[in-house]
């Protein structure tokens, strides 16, 4: 049974039972109906109380029947909350640990509702650009406030419970308890028991003092911030309506909203990168139930930006680490790094002075191997170059405790090639974190060919641990995300050859919704990285065509912002991109000692080339089994790379636009004759799923 029903004396008892949250999918629903219908047909009952199992009354909706059928059949939410709020006893709602989404709606439904502290509340429907499709727009204003709902379904946080209960004049909560919540809940219901007659929500006025400037204010703020994102000022208009509005009519806006909403680009995106990560942590033949390693002990080598920020994650999870440097200078100043990045939090009241200092006392700094040896997990972040890999894992190997596992931090180089320098390829698995590593998300967990089964469990659970969104890749030059933005850069550089300026393509891209144009982002990762990499494509792959254009930035010692001039010119301490002089001077020149008459380029044709660059290499890389699902791209690009989530990254958007039109920009792209007519061919997967008219997601 999914809500499992008892009488304890006189009160009945229903309990919803659908772990991991409870979530309201159909059959949870029907029985929750039939526990009241039973409850309402005994004359012993007096009252009842609805309350969840485990460590949730409800986290809402069941993802599992998310846009099927059974989301919308009856009884669906809507109805099961007027079966509880007509029920003729009175129903209280025993609230702990977690009630979101539907789960609040429903608890709103109850005609009291006893709560637990600690206890998160929240309406989350806005983060998958919907709102709150069950009466939570009219119940919570009504309940809590105009201004404390507003706010809570127009952010989509959760606010523990007792902070809710301090909101002067609230109805929400009849009862906070300390623990306890369901002998708490059904002594309540003893009490009111007879209680006539039964207080509904939905009586209740929804007032603010000036409201006509209240809510215009709220919506000047609203759509300030929600900028690409229709869902936040459709939430505001949506409870406004609680105060305009009779209570059914309020409902059927509410209603008519949500459908409305439910057809957008934006949620449909939204709600593709939430089953997205979900998806990325499930690797198809490593079963849930593998054995994991106790990770207890980090090691880190290198205390350098990447060092040092991978420690950090890890010392934020209440890990210890030692960090290892060759030299004291060196490793003196990654200490100091740290501790600047940690005290900058503090000063921002982000941080607890004495969460600090615990975090602090986990670090261990060593010069010496022997110091890291019985460390559960170690991870080298060291000079991307294999022949400094190959000292540091031969090294890893003589002096690392049997079971360790041995992790790279490598950007683009063969993990099975250096997993060969060890006696144990199996421990041995890449851990690709991107920079800044304390602060990015993507974690790209590189999977060599005799990498253990229970290593990518242990790596993948240890993810979620230190929280980052883990995505597994295969291993090839570049793995998902580096693979596939090396062909954004070529067309960028394509581009400036054929008239545009690197402000022009970075504001297109920014337009589109990037965090920063592919210039910008040269200038902040390091222009020298690109050309270390263009060199070794030189040897390795001599018919791969590039712009010559960020070569010879490069050999104008114009490496970005660290250097204070790139793409782009800087002032000390600052990271405004300045138009440069010297660089239109040196496109210029370049394009008149080619022969090139500069053209017009549109702003579409910037973004199709670079989106649809990434698009292809991306169907490659699922053709070759490097990565798992088109959704594992689309979380690399969105948690790594920029990409605007409101179009639910790069292989999402491409079947928003369609592969069959893809397809055509691709054949015309190929015309170009400054352009890469080869790499425009079509992937074998692209071509297949537009012959039989199927899509990546």
């Amino acid at each position: 049974m999914t809500a499992i029903y008892e009488v304890r004396g006189n009160v009945a008892v229903i309990t919803l039972s659908n772990p991991p949250v409870n979530g309201l999918g159909y059959e949870t629903r029907k029985a929750a109906a039939a526990g009241i219908e039973s409850a309402e047909n005994d004359p012993a009952v007096k009252a009842i109380v609805i309350t969840g199992a485990g460590k949730a009354f409800s986290g809402g909706a069941d993802i599992k029947e998310f846009n099927s059928p059974k989301a919308l059949a009856e009884p669906n939410l809507g109805s099961l909350i007027l079966v509880v709020e007509n029920s003729t006893k009175p129903v209280v709602a025993a609230i702990h640990t977690v009630c979101m989404g539907g789960g609040l709606e429903l608890a709103l439904g109850c005609h009291y509702r006893v709560v637990q502290k600690g206890a998160k509340i929240a309406l989350p429907e806005v983060k998958l650009g919907l709102l709150p499709g069950a009466g939570g727009t009219q119940r919570l204003p009504r309940a809590l406030g105009v201004e404390p709902a507003m706010n809570m379904i127009v952010s989509g946080e959760p606010v523990p419970a007792e902070m809710l209960a301090m909101v002067p004049g609230q109805k929400l909560f009849d009862q906070v308890v300390d623990d306890n919540v369901l002998d708490a809940a059904i002594a309540f219901a003893k009490d009111v028991a007879d209680k006539r007659p039964l207080p509904k929500v939905r009586d209740l006025k929804a007032r603010v003092a000036n409201a006509d400037a209240f809510f215009g204010f709220a919506k000047n703020m609203v759509t300030g911030m929600s900028k690409n994102f229709p869902a936040p000022l459709k939430c505001l208009e949506t409870v406004q309506n609680s105060v305009t509005m009779k209570f059914d009519d309020g409902i059927k806006a509410e209603r008519e909203g949500f459908v409305a909403l439910m057809q957008t680009p934006e949620s449909k995106a939204l709600r593709h990168a939430f089953f997205a990560e979900r998806a990325a942590s499930k690797i198809a033949d490593v079963p849930e139930d593998t054995p994991q390693r106790t990770i207890a002990k980090v090691a880190v080598i290198g205390a350098g930006t990447m060092g040092g920020g991978i420690s950090m994650n890890f010392l934020n999870a209440g890990i210890s680490v030692t960090i290892l440097e060759t030299k004291q200078e060196a490793l003196d100043r990654g200490i100091a790094t740290i501790k600047k990045n940690y005290e900058a939090q503090v000063a921002k009241g982000k941080l607890k002075a004495d969460k600090y200092e615990q975090r602090m006392a986990l670090l261990t700094p060593t010069l010496d191997y022997a110091a890291i040896g019985d460390a559960d997990l170690v991870i080298e972040a060291v000079f991307e170059e294999l022949g400094v890999k190959e000292t540091v894992f031969k090294k890893l190997d003589e002096v690392m405790k049997p079971g360790a596992i041995l992790a790279s931090n490598t950007s683009t180089l063969d993990v099975n090639k250096i997993a060969s320098f060890t006696k144990r390829p199996q421990d041995v698995v890449g851990l690709h974190f991107f920079s800044p590593a304390n602060v990015m998300r993507l974690l790209e967990v590189v999977r060599g060919e005799k990498t253990a089964k229970d290593v990518l469990a242990t790596v993948m659970q240890l993810a979620k641990k230190i929280k980052k969104t883990a995505v597994v890749s295969g291993v090839c030059d570049g793995f998902i995300g580096n693979r596939m933005i090396e062909q954004y850069s070529r067309q960028a550089g394509f581009l400036l050859d054929e008239g545009c300026t690197p402000a022009q393509v970075d504001k297109a891209a920014e337009k589109f919704g990037f965090a920063m144009g592919p210039f910008r982002m040269g200038d902040l990762a390091g222009n020298d990285i690109g050309w270390a990499i263009r060199k070794r494509r030189a040897a390795e792959r001599p018919n791969m065509n590039y712009s010559k254009t960020a070569d010879l930035l490069c050999e104008l010692g114009r490496f970005g912002q660290k250097t204070q001039a790139g793409w782009y010119d800087y002032k000390p301490g600052k990271r405004d991109a300045i138009p440069s002089k010297v660089v239109t001077d040196m496109l210029e020149k370049y394009r008149a000692d080619k022969g090139i008459v500069p053209r017009q380029v549109s702003d579409e044709e910037i973004v199709q080339r670079l989106v649809f660059a990434l698009v292809n290499e991306a169907a490659h890389l699922l053709e070759e089994g490097i990565a798992q699902r088109a959704s594992d791209v689309d979380m690399v690009y969105l948690t790594g790379y920029g990409f605007p989530v409101f179009r639910g990254g790069p292989m999402c958007y491409a079947d928003t636009v369609g592969l069959f039109n893809v397809v055509q920009a691709m054949k015309r792209f190929a015309k170009n004759p400054m352009d890469d007519a080869k790499f425009w061919e079509p992937a074998p997967l692209i071509k297949r799923l537009v012959a039989e008219g199927k899509s990546f997601t």
